[in-house]
């Protein structure tokens, strides 16, 4: 298994963990929270280049 396989299905498990245990508006709140914090917490050259390398994925 690939990394980013490894890393999407702890993802997902730990998504329906939450999913069982907490209140679906906390699941939402973490699930979008955490990805905005961590790129909040980027410098702006950081945030450059992560929407770079984003676009380039897209193949524009």
């Amino acid at each position: 298994m690939s990394r980013n396989t490894k890393i999407a299905t702890g993802a997902v498990l730990a998504g329906l963990v939450l999913w069982i245990w907490l209140p679906w508006w906390a699941v939402l709140l973490i699930v979008v929270g955490v990805p905005t914090a961590a790129y909040l917490t980027l410098d702006p050259s950081q945030r450059r280049r992560l929407r770079r390398v984003a676009r380039k994925e897209i193949g524009r």
